[in-house]
């Protein structure tokens, strides 16, 4: 048996953790990626991510080129059994705060290509595939996991400081760490059907729609180039063999297409469930995406969730590995990312309430009725739960916990490829020479487009964390100089965060 001593060892190769991993191995943290399957999974899966989903991408460096292989998403209309509008969330087709459109649609396969590959590139990661975690253990000084490739039987022990569980819902992590979990009352078994069109079907449209129905309630996703998705509620006694069963597919997707118009590429039934981990850690031992959390799909956010977690997590490790800060920060994680997820997940289970028109009064409830009389919705952006960082920030301090948007620069660059995934102080005005800070410095005076954003939120200073979370607001100038000299630390080095705006 081997010995493989990383920093951080994590357990799922998905989405979550590759996100996890290239950003700690951009921070200079060595990474290791314990993922079971032999290969990426080729099928589509998640179909949907958002803008603040993205500017997480671009931090990972792959933003610029995912973009050209995704599909800038309209909206999403929720229809009666009629075909009439019951409430219209609609996309904005421009570019939105935080730097990228508020909403995308893509094939799974094509990120997680993406990420897999600016990780291989990366000397401070390695990646073990095939291969299954036999036991996680905390250690005096750190963690040691013990894995097994499925090939050859061989074992491999890796020692790390931190374990992080990216390992879905069965997860070996959480079971390590002994957490239950939260079950907040949604739980639906549906059947995912993605098709490939051999013909072009413009009448079937590019927004997603909601066909709500009190006997089955239908989704419809218009997925990049030629692949689209439906979503089709079960009933009961109806068994997965039989739905998934081709001639019965073509029965259930006939009012809108057939076998003539396209292939059938993939269907699954997936059971839609809303849970919440009770306990993210526990010492060195963390989890995040599935492993943490679950929500209905009818908002989009699955995928995001755990991209949200990556980065709330990335650099706080960073800092705890570097010694820049104490294992207090950790706490932190759950403790903001926990209140967060619960309003995304409560807000997709009113939605789900709307598609199954069994309690529609409540989930439009949230919505508002514009001057033509058509019913609205507008996204959410909840803030991040409290804390104060393991001491790092003051609580309470204004605006704390609030998404900071993503202006372009005077160079037409944008804010986070000149800052780096590391903390930036924004100001109205430049610092005056007599306040010193160890944070790179934006200002409104140079960048025009920077005022806006201040304006948002009542403010003339801004300290963004390096997932783009507020960690503090100021107004005056004492207040100001108190916030440029805040010891939030950066978990890159500043050769590492000219790199990553390269």
């Amino acid at each position: 048996m081997n010995t493989t001593d990383v920093d951080v060892a994590i357990v799922g190769y998905g989405p979550t953790g590759a996100t996890l991993a290239n950003l700690l191995a951009r921070c200079g943290v060595r990474v290791a990626v314990v993922e079971r399957e032999a290969a990426m999974y080729h099928l589509p899966r998640a179909v949907h991510f958002d803008g603040e989903t993205m500017r997480v991408f671009q931090a990972v460096g792959i933003a610029y080129q995912l973009l050209e292989k995704v599909r800038v998403n309209p909206g999403m209309r929720f229809v009666d059994p009629d075909r009439n509008l019951l409430m219209d969330w609609p996309r904005s087709q421009d570019v939105g705060p935080q730097g990228w459109h508020a909403s995308y649609r893509l094939h799974q396969p094509d990120l997680e290509h993406l990420l897999r590959e600016k990780l291989a590139a990366n000397s401070n990661a390695v990646v073990l595939n095939n291969t299954e975690v036999m036991s996680v253990e905390e250690t005096e000084t750190g963690a040691m996991l013990v894995a097994r490739n499925i090939g050859d039987d061989h074992q491999t022990r890796i020692k790390a400081q931190f374990v992080v569980g990216c390992d879905g819902t069965r997860s070996i992590v959480r079971k390590s760490i002994g957490s239950g979990m939260d079950d907040l009352g949604f739980e639906e078994r549906w059947l995912v059907i993605d098709l490939l069109l051999k013909r072009e079907r413009p009448d079937l449209g590019d927004h997603s729609v909601q066909f709500c129905d009190p006997i089955r309630p239908m989704t419809y996703c218009r997925s990049p180039g030629a692949r689209r998705r439906w979503e089709i509620t079960m009933l009961d006694g109806e068994t997965d063999t039989e739905v998934t069963q081709e001639k019965r597919i073509w029965e259930f997707l006939a009012p809108w297409i057939g076998p003539q118009d396209a292939t059938l590429e993939r269907s699954t039934v997936y059971t839609f469930r809303s849970v919440v981990a009770q306990k993210w850690r526990k010492g060195r031992l963390m989890i995040a995406g599935d492993a943490a959390h679950l929500t209905p799909p009818f908002m989009g956010q699955g995928m995001c969730a755990g991209i949200r977690d990556a980065a709330n997590l990335a650099w706080k490790l960073a800092l705890c590995v570097k010694g820049s800060a104490s294992d207090d920060l950790l706490e932190s994680y759950q403790e903001e990312r926990g209140p967060n997820v619960r309003q995304f997940i409560e807000t997709a289970m009113r939605l789900g309430g709307l598609i199954n028109t069994d309690d529609p009064n409540t989930a439009l409830s949230q919505a508002q009725t514009d001057q033509t009389g058509t019913t609205r919705m507008a996204s959410i952006a909840p803030p991040l739960g409290t804390s104060d960082l393991g001491g790092l920030i003051p609580r309470n301090t204004p605006h704390v916990g609030q998404l900071f948007g993503q202006p372009a620069l005077s160079n037409e660059h944008l804010l986070d490829d000149a800052a780096g995934y590391a903390p930036v102080l924004i100001l109205r005005h430049c610092l005056p020479d007599h306040i010193a800070t160890n944070f790179p410095v934006f200002d409104d005076d140079e960048n025009p487009n920077i005022g806006p954003m201040l304006d948002a939120i009542g403010a003339n200073a801004a300290l963004i964390r390096p997932d783009r979370y507020i960690a503090a607001s100021a107004v005056t100038d004492i207040d100001i100089a108190a916030l440029a000299g805040i010891a939030l630390p950066s978990p890159m080095l500043r050769h590492e965060e000219r790199e990553l705006a390269l």
